[in-house]
């Protein structure tokens, strides 16, 4: 029987979700299925609620063409460009968002990867954010090597993103100047050294329910625990300039589809989120425990102090998790 309790039953019981059930579940009324994530996210994840900030320290003269980013060379967009930012200035904002209860600290740059300069400077900005302020350091910084990976490690990086953004199948029709399996690498390798890793994509970009289902199950095999759950934020000059907004209930069918395949996983709002209406609360209902609190890349987000009230307000705890 692939009826919705016996599918929230099997999860329960430690089974794993197919992909022809996950496409049944798409399919359930949304009401009745949301409510199921929630009883799989409390079972698994308790009341634990991730909160991450990003600051986007170096930015735009990007040489890959993801056609969403604003932060493509390849696209005509009013974004800043600038080199990788000073160590004061990453250091001070890390001090910000920590003593706003941020638990998490992304340092992101832009490019598909980093000179082995670029790694040390930013080496040495992770050593006194760990020494200073002591909050938790996540990288996003592209298709690293191991040996990058390794010294970011080492370093005090406890947390290592790269998004695949969609499914393998999809893929080329996001971005042609890097592939799925060179962003696979770059996770295995950040994973290799003893990083955790936080991944996922952008919900919007065109791609069909089953895109969205197969990118899941790629993140359960690289064994990702902690996932991003991005909506498009249409920018424009960017080719997904005049592409349709997602609404809050497709983000809330695709969170709690999410939670089903991937139970134990911290499930992130991240991009995007200023968008919907309610800024994703009926999200946190539906099987999502994360969030990338605090202005995105290249747009404003979410303070980090209306974060913490909402997630107070439904319950929720402020914690680590998989470190």
């Amino acid at each position: 029987m692939r009826d919705l309790r016996t599918l929230t039953e099997k999860v329960f019981d430690g089974g794993q979700i197919e992909r022809e059930e996950a496409l049944i579940l798409y399919e359930k009324p949304l009401d009745e299925l949301t409510r199921a994530a929630n009883e799989i996210r409390r079972h698994f994840c308790r009341d634990r609620f991730d909160i991450c900030t990003i600051i986007n320290a170096k930015s735009g003269r990007c040489s890959e063409n993801c056609r969403f980013c604003a932060q493509s060379a390849h696209h005509r967009t009013s974004v800043d460009e600038y080199p990788l930012l000073s160590e004061e200035k990453i250091v001070a904002q890390a001090a910000r968002d920590a003593a706003q209860g941020s638990l998490r600290f992304s340092i992101v740059t832009s490019g598909r990867n980093l000179s082995d300069n670029e790694v040390d400077s930013i080496c040495s900005t992770v050593r006194r954010i760990r020494e200073t302020i002591g909050i938790s350091v996540c990288v996003s910084v592209g298709l690293l090597t191991v040996d990058q990976f390794r010294r970011l490690k080492e370093a005090g990086v406890s947390r290592s993103h790269n998004n695949l953004e969609t499914s393998r199948r999809n893929f080329p029709n996001i971005c042609t100047t890097h592939t799925f399996d060179d962003k696979i690498r770059a996770i295995r390798y950040a994973q290799s050294v003893g990083l955790t890793t936080c991944s996922g994509g952008i919900m919007g970009l065109g791609e069909s329910v089953e895109d969205r289902i197969d990118m899941a199950f790629s993140l359960r095999e690289l064994g990702v625990r902690s996932i991003c759950v991005n909506m498009l934020n249409a920018i424009a000059g960017t080719p997904f300039a005049a592409i349709r907004t997602l609404t809050s209930d497709d983000m809330r069918r695709i969170v709690a589809v999410y939670r089903f395949i991937l139970p134990s996983s911290d499930i992130r709002l991240a991009g995007g989120r200023g968008l919907l209406p309610d800024k994703g609360r009926h999200c946190f209902t539906s099987g999502a425990n994360a969030v990338i609190s605090g202005d995105m890349l290249t747009t404003s987000g979410i303070s980090i102090k209306t974060d913490i009230a909402l997630l107070k307000e439904l319950g929720y705890k402020a914690e680590l998790y998989d470190e």
